[in-house]
């Protein structure tokens, strides 16, 4: 009992980790964000097209994870200096939300215009997903450094956290598209919510720069 006390009290911090940072990374207004919401409120492929995104995120994230422990496992020193650049940019991330805060902003997605056939959908949500910079900087760099520093047999843990974070918020914004659009126009939650996120990130910059500190 003992051991497993000891083994849960290890994979929730790391889990949980790995859950609100991804979490912060994708609830953002954006162009693939309101893809999903137009397809949940047409009610068109939404299936294929949440599952899509998130399995690219889950795929990105443990190519990053994985790739990263594998790099920083064999030079210490860039461990160090990527945990430190990995919580330089949440600092200043958290400070963007927060700055976002004080602006009024929502996130709309038309319901008008012609259906979508599958592939179309799919094409899209490939381009929206595959095609943005910023994906591959989050998942791939950020993510994956984080991730990385985690302990080896942990790792996983933190990968399932961000992975499950994608999956469940594409499936509210996908499946959940009519209850919670209204919300999502209301600049007052989005200014909540990035007061969250601002301090979410934060939290986890502080983190890092002890682990950084622990290590040296």
């Amino acid at each position: 009992m003992t051991t497993i006390a000891a083994t849960a009290s290890q994979v929730f911090p790391v889990f949980a980790q790995g859950l609100v940072l991804s979490l912060g990374l994708i609830v953002a207004i954006g162009a693939q964000n309101a893809f999903v919401l137009r397809q949940g409120l047409r009610r068109e492929h939404v299936g294929s097209v949440v599952l899509f995104c998130a399995l690219a995120d889950a795929v990105l994230i443990t190519a990053g994870v994985l790739g990263m422990a594998q790099a920083l496992g064999q030079n210490p020193g860039l461990a160090r200096a990527m945990a430190l650049a990995g919580a330089a940019f949440l600092a200043w991330y958290g400070w963007q939300a927060l700055r976002r805060a004080r602006h009024a902003s929502q996130l709309q997605a038309a319901e008008g215009g012609a259906g979508l056939n599958l592939g179309a959908a799919m094409t899209q949500a490939a381009a929206f997903t595959l095609l943005n910079p910023h994906v591959y900087l989050d998942t791939v760099l950020l993510v994956g450094s984080i991730g990385a520093q985690q302990p080896a047999g942990l790792q996983v843990w933190f990968v399932a956290g961000a992975s499950i974070a994608s999956l469940g918020w594409f499936s509210a914004l996908g499946f959940g598209a009519r209850w919670i659009a209204p919300l999502f126009k209301k600049p007052r939650a989005w200014q909540v919510l990035d007061v969250l996120i601002g301090l979410t990130m934060w939290v986890l910059s502080a983190l890092l720069v002890r682990l950084a500190l622990q290590g040296a």
